[in-house]
């Protein structure tokens, strides 16, 4: 089914964090979400709107330390409307060669302004949701329902070579959405782990918890995601207290480690794994370890081996993975494994899933998070990795801030009436995922269109700056602030 892309537009909203947040080399406590809104034209006539939505990350996309946080954003800005001016000029076209027949031109374009692939990828990421979600609300389907009958055009390219046109369409007409999903709660680098960590001064008191004692407690989850930060020592202090709590109190819990770029080479990181191995405190947490996430920054990442590393646990791809053959490329060095985040494209996603079930036992992919936030975003990313059967999700939006705090009443409203398993509002407190058990229950993303089912309330929104056309100028040459 062909469509057109007729008009984008783009909105912008601030959210504070109720805890800050630190991953890799920046520590967060507000930020921006991008929302938009795509008309696109059907080849009968018919007309319909769909919707999306993902954070405006700081130093994640780009890290280099010569971009302000305010340029990153910027970067973003640009890698938008490059997708919006690609996608405007195809015409009619699947939804999926709308990303595809794009996609050459989107990366070579985002390179001449020094923009990454990684950050290149971020403006297609959204226009493809939301076109998925035009289409789906005008066709009376759901996202898994269009994905399993392949509406989008999903096809075997010269974009990636190593996968075949049968075995892709009999992976499509396989998937079936998951009825629920267990939630992998992220511990970041400066969370308060015990309750004599968080003094009554700096307690936010808001009825959700804000150390991981408390975590454990409230959503009595099983899985845990480990930010570890380059310093041996330091890393292995702070196992050894986040051991303590989760051998006390999580049961048969499961952890992943993540470097975030924090290590120069595999060397230091199969250090400290061996340092972890030998610590007694740390026995198991060792055993529940299940995979670690790219901790060796980009620049070398795929430049040499993780075999020496891999063999004590298996490794995936996160930062690195910035174009569709970064896998395949991955895989030759030893990696198992590569993350589903939405900001990388939900298109990306499913043909890396039809790689790993082609490449069978041993090979894996994970579902991992960047600030998704409940709404728009979070939906979005649940049904994408429920249906490509992933049993667990890093979420830490919901912990970090506070359910739908940064939207309007009405629109909070909506989102608990179209999603009473998903959503709970309890008096005096904003709109928050309703985690039993550590999981959440997935039935009601099955509505038409791509997992949104409610109309956002844009005039609450701020509408999103012009991007810059050129090529950014660092804010900091040479790294110095």
């Amino acid at each position: 089914m062909k469509v057109k892309v007729e008009a984008v537009d783009r909105f912008e909203r601030d959210h504070r964090l109720r805890l800050p947040f630190r991953f890799g080399v920046i520590t967060v406590t507000q930020g921006i979400q991008a929302i938009i809104r795509v008309r696109i034209a059907l080849e009968d006539g018919r007309t319909s709107e769909g919707v999306a939505a993902e954070a405006l990350g700081a130093k994640w996309f780009e890290k280099s330390p010569e971009f302000s946080d305010a340029q990153n954003l910027d970067q973003l800005r640009q890698a938008l409307q490059l997708a919006i001016d690609h996608y405007t000029a195809r015409g009619f076209d699947t939804p999926f060669g709308q990303y595809a027949g794009s996609y050459r031109q989107q990366i070579a374009r985002g390179a001449e302004l020094g923009l990454n692939p990684l950050v290149a990828s971020y403006g297609p990421a959204l226009l493809d949701r939301a076109i998925l979600d035009a289409l789906g609300k005008a066709t009376g389907q759901s996202f898994a329902q269009m994905i399993a009958a392949n509406v989008p055009g999903i096809s075997a390219t010269d974009l990636t070579p190593d996968i075949e046109a049968g075995h892709l369409a009999g992976f499509l007409a396989g998937l079936k959405p998951r009825p629920s999903i267990d939630l992998r709660h992220t511990v970041g680098l400066v969370d308060p782990l015990t309750t004599a960590e968080r003094p009554a001064s700096e307690r936010v008191n808001d009825g959700l918890p804000e150390t991981l004692e408390e975590v454990v407690s409230y959503y009595r989850g099983r899985y845990y995601k480990l930010k570890v930060g380059g310093d041996i020592k330091a890393d292995l202090d702070r196992l050894t207290r986040i051991a303590s709590v989760l051998d006390a109190a999580a049961g048969d819990y499961k952890v992943t480690f993540d470097g975030n770029e924090q290590y120069d080479d595999v060397e230091g990181i199969v250090e400290l794994w061996r340092k972890v191995e030998e610590t007694p405190a740390l026995a198991k947490m060792v055993k529940a370890t299940l995979f670690i996430e790219q901790p060796i920054k980009r620049q070398a990442a795929l430049s040499r081996p993780v075999t020496a590393l891999a063999k004590y646990r298996p490794v995936i791809i996160d930062e690195s993975d910035g174009e569709l053959s970064t896998f395949p490329e991955a895989l030759n060095l030893g990696y198992a494994g590569v993350s589903s985040k939405n900001c990388k494209g939900f298109y990306k996603s499913i043909l890396n899933a039809a790689r790993v079930a082609k490449l069978g036992p041993g090979y894996f992919m994970s579902a991992e998070d960047l600030t998704t936030q409940p709404g728009v975003s979070v939906q979005q990313d649940l049904a994408l990795v429920s249906l490509l059967g992933l049993t667990h999700v890093e979420r830490n939006a919901h912990h970090f801030i506070d359910g739908m705090s940064s939207a309007s009443d009405a629109e909070q409203n909506a989102f608990v009436a179209a999603h009473p398993d998903l959503y709970e509002r309890q008096p005096g407190r904003p709109v928050r995922l309703k985690v039993r058990d550590g999981a959440l229950a997935l039935g009601s993303l099955g509505c038409p269109g791509f997992a949104v089912g409610v109309d956002l309330d844009f005039a609450a929104l701020r509408s999103m700056p012009d991007a810059p056309r050129e090529r950014l100028t660092p804010a900091h040459p040479g790294g110095k602030k």
